[in-house]
């Protein structure tokens, strides 16, 4: 498992800059769900406004996930966009349909298509016979792989996540020549904190350990904007009202 020059060169260059500016440090990392910026049925974008916001962040990383971004008929050209803009990206998708839609993206060095994952389920057994979501997304990464696809994946731990699944998918990551692993946890609470932070030693390459923790920082940051954004107090009311993750088991 390695990290790839050119991502740890614009990590590096952020961080500088940074430095430099001796303002609060810019997030390496910014999330977006998939459903803000694109419709479910249609090519179009909802908001070309929010589009050039993702395109001019000062974060060297993008992350999309959220809703599931193979939905989203528009997300190969949404990725292309921020790609030539020089930013990295990160497809979170739970991997089912990465196969089928694979021929839309083009593998580009920022592009990372990220499964995500907490291991096999207990009864696929070390060879996966059974089929299901998990022999899916594997058969998606091996696709993104044959094509010259730089992969990740990412595994969201919580209080009740078997870590023996996670012990497994080490051994099939490792097999399967992955670029990368992330191991973040899922909900705030010391138990899920501590058991993150400890299977995280799975994780073979330092940087990719260090990448899980700002990762996990925006997207539990993403996580409880969401919960108050939607909680009962933040409500539009009726009148007033705008129009406007899979887990693998």
């Amino acid at each position: 498992m390695r990290f790839p020059a050119l991502l740890s060169a614009k990590l590096a260059k952020a961080r500088i800059a940074g430095i430099f500016r001796g303002a609060r440090p810019t997030p390496l990392v910014d999330f977006v769900d998939a459903a803000e910026v694109l419709h479910a049925g249609s090519p179009h974008p909802i908001s070309h406004e929010r589009i050039r916001g993702l395109l001019v962040s000062a974060a060297p990383i993008l992350w999309i996930g959220g809703s599931e971004p193979l939905e989203h008929p528009g997300i190969a050209h949404l990725v292309r966009a921020i790609a030539q803009g020089g930013r990295f990206i990160f497809l979170e998708t739970c991997g089912t349909l990465l196969r089928r839609r694979i021929h839309e993206f083009q593998p580009v060095p920022q592009l990372f298509l990220t499964i995500r994952s907490d291991g096999p389920p207990p009864s696929a057994g070390p060879k996966l016979h059974n089929p299901g979501a998990f022999e899916l997304a594997l058969d998606g990464l091996r696709a993104a792989r044959l094509s010259g696809f730089f992969t990740a994946i990412h595994s969201p731990v919580r209080e009740d996540s078997d870590v023996s699944r996670l012990q497994a998918l080490s051994g099939i990551l490792s097999a399967a020549d992955v670029d990368g692993w992330m191991i973040t946890v899922a909900t705030t609470g010391d138990p899920a904190s501590r058991k993150a932070h400890e299977v995280r030693n799975l994780i073979p390459n330092a940087q990719w350990r260090w990448l899980s923790g700002h990762v996990e920082r925006e997207l539990l940051s993403a996580s409880k904007t969401s919960e108050l954004a939607h909680s009962p107090a933040t409500e539009t009311p009726p009148v007033q009202a705008c129009e406007e993750s899979i887990r693998v088991s």
